[in-house]
């Protein structure tokens, strides 16, 4: 029977035909020894985290890398094979089910993954054909067993029958839509290709839509954050944030580690929007401020440095306790005393009336426009997260306005720029209050920022928002409001 006859008579999915049995590293004294090179295995192991466990790549995978002890090579390896086979996972898994004629879905999850890795280090990278083939069958006999090594050793050898651009053309032309080849080819799941459309047609830039989508498919640039009072910023400086850290010719990790955690790793977009909330209005002495949604720490590090240079008080709240005590640690090298509450932050804000001066509200989101550093999220996230997440959205929002003093100042944040997610949940709660007045993000960001920043021509500049993008800002896809309630005596 072929390949695919064989599948169709056996319902259960290929690649564990004795069992859940894992064999060990040799098939005995008559078959040769399996081995599978470091960096390939920390790689592998990354992916099997990711589809098992829901782990976040840009989290496993230092601490895999560190514990295999990977040489500077080594890890570079390991880094560009678990993101790039992440990134191109939907194209990939077509490509698979047309050389195993038969859906991914009834491929053992382990033969997958291996499988994933093999397709990319085949069509997408300069490792030859036959180590990327004999490693990724290795690694399957290992995990698996022999027959599952022989099923993944046919696909890959049909994969190498033809080149990427053979591929990308056969998978394109079982598409059933425009949205759905375009998904193909730039690796985005077509509800994800759809949103970012429509937030780009807002600001009458849809035909920016390609160069968003290559940009999300692009390893971002380290970048550092030196919080002011502690470190300077140093030369050459990121475009825009006056926090932002040069480091020419230095290795940022090692900056980050000698720093004593005064320089650290932080999105430029993250920067910004926290620089822009402590620059909507003077600073006055003795105000008070909150982080709702603290997790995991780097705007409260922020803005708890500025703080401390203006004499202000600042909390943070984090509802989830593994992420509070990342608030703390990346609160460790900032002088003065900030308080983490770990507490639902609806029910925090709602219990503290009237209490503080600026709040930011950083609302968990489904992440989209952070792609290029979590690549894993496109193919996790659907729909059906939005839906879930914008009332939570808009009820947090709402606590935050109800916290705020009069004239108090409040950014809601989302790294996402999904229209339902940024200027929906803010035109609700507009819609819902007579207290609240739109300050225009736009120019704030414009005044922290150390050079022009292209928002002009924003079709959402009536309500003031700001929404920066990686293929036009270099930093993650991150919306920002300014609201402001309304002071006494107006």
């Amino acid at each position: 029977m072929s390949d695919g006859q064989q599948n169709r008579s056996n319902r259960r999915p290929q690649g564990r035909p004795g069992g859940n049995r894992r064999p060990s590293p040799s098939r005995g004294p008559r078959g040769p020894v399996r081995t599978v090179q470091a960096a390939r295995r920390v790689a592998f192991d990354v992916l099997r985290a990711v589809s098992d466990s829901d782990a976040y790549a840009n989290l496993v995978l230092p601490i895999a890398i560190a514990d295999a002890g990977l040489d500077p090579q080594d890890a570079a390896l390991a880094t560009e094979l678990t993101y790039g086979t992440l990134r191109r996972r939907g194209t990939y898994d077509a490509i698979i089910a047309a050389a195993a004629d038969r859906s991914t879905d009834d491929i053992d999850p382990a033969v997958r993954d291996a499988l994933r890795l093999g397709v990319h280090q085949l069509l997408a990278t300069r490792v030859a054909s036959h180590a990327a083939v004999n490693e990724s069958v290795n690694l399957v006999a290992l995990e698996v067993g022999r027959g599952a090594s022989s099923f993944a050793n046919a696909v890959l050898r049909r994969v190498t029958r033809q080149s990427a651009e053979e591929w990308q053309e056969q998978i394109e032309r079982e598409a059933r839509s425009d949205d759905e080849r375009l998904a193909l080819r730039s690796a985005h799941p077509v509800w994800i290709i759809r949103a970012l459309r429509r937030a780009l047609a807002a600001e009458d830039r849809v035909d920016e839509l390609d160069a968003l989508l290559e940009a999300d498919n692009v390893s971002p640039e380290v970048t550092l954050v030196a919080l002011p009072g502690l470190a300077e910023p140093g030369e050459p400086r990121r475009p825009y944030a006056a926090t932002a850290y040069g480091s020419p010719g230095g290795d940022p990790h090692r900056i980050v580690a000698g720093s004593g955690g005064a320089v650290r790793v932080q999105d430029e977009g993250s920067q910004l929007v926290a620089l822009a909330l402590a620059a909507a209005a003077p600073i006055g002495e003795g105000e008070r401020w909150l982080d709702l949604c603290a997790g995991p720490g780097g705007k409260t590090a922020l803005l708890a440095a500025i703080a401390h240079q203006h004499g202000v008080t600042v909390e943070a709240n984090e509802v989830v306790p593994t992420r509070a005590r990342l608030v703390r640690n990346a609160l460790r090298a900032v002088p003065g005393d900030v308080i983490v509450h770990e507490a639902d932050g609806r029910e925090l804000a709602a219990s503290r009336p009237g209490e503080f001066d600026r709040i930011l509200v950083d609302a968990p989101c489904t992440g989209l426009g952070a792609l290029r550093r979590r690549p894993e999220a496109r193919w996790r996230k659907s729909p059906a997260d939005v839906a879930e997440l914008v009332p939570l959205q808009g009820e947090l929002l709402s606590a935050a306005v109800d916290a705020l003093a009069p004239g108090g100042i409040v950014a809601y944040v989302t790294c996402s720029p999904h229209l339902a997610e940024t200027t929906g949940v803010v035109q609700d709660v507009l819609r819902s209050r007579d207290d609240l007045r739109v300050i225009d993000a736009r120019a704030v960001v414009s005044e922290v920022g150390l050079a022009p920043i292209d928002l002009a021509g924003d079709g959402r500049s009536e309500s003031g928002t700001v929404q920066l993008w990686p293929h036009r800002h270099g930093t993650d896809a991150m919306f920002l409001a300014l609201l402001q309630r309304t002071p006494l005596g107006e």
